[in-house]
């Protein structure tokens, strides 16, 4: 099951704590079991084999490997789960989710350039093989915090969401903009693993629903610059061990960071289901 409130989302849209006890209980019970297990669980991100690449799936091993740990998909989905229903809409399906599509407002989210590229992997074969033909619908909020569909400002944006089908490699790569950090949460992107294009593209049966999380001192360097200016002081109230989402364990939602500010960053996970 898939939790659809966020742990602590900005002010003017609250969900309450009640909402994400369930989910965060859930996780923690699950992370138990695994501990007690005689068969181990290896984990398959980039950030615990460096020799691999982002597009390379590690860990292997004839018991499988640890899926991607299930998160709340927050209170701001569009995915028809919560008001809007983004992925119905003509145009979702692109790699360049700077830019609001179809009827929307048509504007253009601004920030330092990011590039997100996740890679599906099948964890029952002990991620070392790709999920060629699922699909991965992605979504976070814009510098300002704000995400759009929902927030004051940009219910008529849709930019920063959208759906791509992963290739041979179970890859697939999005152009965005780093995003802001808004008051209780540590900066990160939501997503969710459809099994297919059209399982996305209808938004019927998911497969996972997770977050990807964002190193502190990538973060730190992106709010120096300008537009940014409001992210700074809410970072530096936060970490990733007293968020409410990535506390209980976030090694392997962590991405490998590359790139600059001043050029702009690549974000790489590999995203076992």
């Amino acid at each position: 099951m898939n939790g659809r409130h966020d742990q602590s989302p900005p002010p003017e849209h609250d969900g309450g704590l009640s909402h994400d006890l369930p989910v965060l209980a859930r996780r923690r019970m699950i992370r138990l079991m695994a501990g007690a297990s005689l068969v181990p669980l290896v984990g398959c991100t980039s950030q615990e084999k460096p020799s691999a690449s982002p597009s390379s799936a590690a860990g292997s091993s004839s018991a499988g490997c640890a899926e991607i740990p299930e998160e709340t998909a927050g209170p701001f989905p569009g995915d028809g789960s919560n008001g809007v229903n983004v992925l119905k809409e003509s145009g979702v399906v692109r790699s360049d989710i700077t830019r609001s599509f179809g009827d929307s407002a048509g504007g253009t989210a601004e920030g330092v350039p990011l590039t997100i590229t996740l890679t599906v992997v099948d964890a029952a074969s002990g991620c070392g093989t790709p999920k060629k033909g699922a699909a991965v619908y992605i979504w976070h909020c814009d510098r300002e915090g704000a995400y759009s569909l929902y927030s004051e400002g940009v219910t008529e944006e849709n930019y920063l969401r959208g759906v791509q089908e992963t290739d041979a490699k179970g890859r697939v790569t999005f152009t965005t903009v780093f995003p802001g950090c808004y008051p209780g949460r540590w900066p990160h992107a939501h997503f969710e693993v459809y099994g297919s294009l059209a399982d996305a593209t209808a938004a019927t049966s998911i497969t996972s629903t997770s977050q990807l999380a964002f190193p502190r001192d990538v973060c730190e360097a992106v709010y120096a610059t300008d537009g940014y200016s409001g992210s700074v002081r809410n970072l530096s109230s936060l970490s990733l061990e007293d968020d409410g989402v990535f506390g209980d364990g976030h090694e392997r939602q962590l991405a490998a960071m590359t790139g600059s500010a001043r050029a702009g960053y690549t974000a790489a996970l590999t995203v076992p289901v």
